[in-house]
């Protein structure tokens, strides 16, 4: 048998989130099979897989000490340095800068490079996560491309992320922008309300019909001859949406590589080193959110382009593209 006393990172979880991450080698069938038998309980109370955990329940999971060390195996822990800035940190939050380049979780080609990897390692460092202790496990609540550039927020509590997930999920109380570098002058504000359709055969996302509702509310920021700097903000988050929406109105991003002008991006990459898409996820304001995040309420937090950018930033306002 083994017994937990439950503290606030891991209050809020569903009682079968929490046994499969402490048995994270145990098949579901094995999980679901301890629920049945009732031998996992809530302060002496057999419960329901749905039963939610808060601070101070003590947690009982009877199995065998040979179950135990069949499906808790140790995880290797890597201690490094934490090359990110970090935006803004507390107990249950953790803002950091992505850079370009650099995956948000793990995907088919690449389980170990990740943002998310960088920070279960930090957080390690300070004493606050051990995956071979952990039932909770710090995670992102959303994502962005590879290439771009920008803010990641990371739940620190089960809490945390539960909120921080429904907050991306429905967006109605977060604001997000986005600062792009786009071919040409668009006009000085518009929405793009363009429907958006996955073609897994070109591996492409496409304005279609009978695609997902996606809307972009963009507005020029500043313009450079034959290139704009522009804020975009997300009324919906399909995948690439920035990217296909610019590209859809005759204002590609300025290097990407997918749906960008070829010509623009070889002229950028040879005279700039310019290699990935100009795209910042800048900026990211909070409105009223309740609890636990509450006190996040009305906040903003905000990034600069990093030198790189900023570098082209200035060779363009000094010598615009004619």
């Amino acid at each position: 048998m083994k017994e937990f006393t439950i503290d606030s990172a891991n209050e809020g979880q569903r009682i079968e989130k929490f046994v499969r991450r402490y048995l994270p080698d145990a098949p579901l069938g094995f999980i679901y099979k301890t629920f049945r038998k009732k031998d996992i309980k809530i302060n002496g109370h057999w419960v329901n897989k749905d039963a939610v955990l808060h601070t101070g329940d003590v947690v009982r999971i009877y199995v065998t000490d040979q179950q135990l060390a069949d499906f808790t195996h140790p995880k290797a822990v890597e201690r490094k340095p934490f090359n990110h800035p970090i935006v803004y940190e507390d107990d249950q939050v953790l803002i950091v800068n992505k850079p370009a380049g650099l995956l948000v979780m793990g995907d088919h080609n690449e389980k170990r490079v990740t943002l998310e990897n960088d920070v279960l390692a930090y957080l390690y460092g300070k004493g606050e996560f051990d995956p071979n202790e952990a039932t909770f496990v710090p995670s992102p609540a959303h994502r962005l491309d590879r290439n771009t550039a920008g803010i990641i927020v990371f739940g620190k509590t089960a809490a945390a992320l539960q909120e921080l997930t429904r907050l991306f999920k429905e967006r109605t109380n977060l604001d997000k922008r986005y600062l792009a570098l786009v071919k040409g002058i668009p006009s000085p504000e518009g929405t793009i309300d363009a429907p958006l359709k996955k073609d897994g055969d070109r591996g492409l996302v496409v304005v279609a019909k009978d695609g997902k509702e996606a809307v972009t509310k963009y507005r020029l920021r500043e313009t450079f001859g034959k290139v704009s700097l522009v804020e975009c903000e997300l009324l919906t988050g399909r995948t690439h949406q920035i990217r296909v929406h610019l590209a859809s109105i005759g204002h590609p991003i300025v290097g990407d590589g997918k749906y960008g002008d070829f010509e623009t991006n070889r002229y950028f990459h040879t005279h700039y080193g310019i290699d990935r898409q100009f795209l910042i996820a800048y900026r990211l304001t909070f409105k009223e959110i309740e609890e636990p995040l509450r006190y996040l309420s009305n906040r903003t937090f905000q990034i600069k382009p990093d030198a790189k950018q900023e570098e082209l930033l200035a060779k363009l306002r000094e010598n615009p593209l004619q």
